[in-house]
């Protein structure tokens, strides 16, 4: 079992770099009344403005670049039907890193064809969510893939 540590400031930074060469630079805004009511100093980081509109990118670009290059030539695999997947397949592409994205049958076809387009492999399978993740699991298994959570 891998155990986990916190990062250190150093670790922020360097993840900040890495990101900051592969996302948008996002508005930060204040929100005046927003404040007045809960009594706080309010601000929102828009990352709705981020590509494809979600934070995930952040996570999935420093997973893959510190992700060393022969494992990452393995490949990732997870099991997403949105956001998730879609960071996923960017940064493998950003990387050179082949990449599947397990989405349950019937899943938003908005969704896959944009993971498809980031140069993702789709596989469809099981009609929920769990099914695809136990799928994906298995592929990281026999193709020796890193499994994304």
């Amino acid at each position: 079992m891998t155990t986990l540590t916190a990062p250190t400031i150093e670790d922020i930074r360097e993840a900040k770099l890495t990101a900051g060469k592969h996302i948008l630079r996002t508005p930060l805004r204040r929100y005046p009344i927003l404040s007045e009511l809960l009594d706080a100093d309010v601000w929102v980081k828009h990352e709705n403005f981020q590509l494809l509109g979600s934070f995930k990118v952040r996570g999935g670009i420093n997973l893959v670049s510190q992700t060393p290059q022969k494992d990452r030539a393995k490949g990732f695999v997870t099991a997403s039907s949105g956001n998730h997947g879609q960071s996923i397949a960017y940064a493998s592409k950003a990387f050179n890193a082949p990449c599947t994205i397990v989405l349950p049958e019937g899943s938003n076809p908005v969704k896959a064809g944009s993971i498809t387009a980031l140069g993702a492999k789709l596989i469809f399978h099981g009609d929920v969510f769990e099914r695809s993740r136990e799928r994906a699991e298995e592929l990281a298994k026999d193709e020796g893939m890193r499994f994304v959570c």
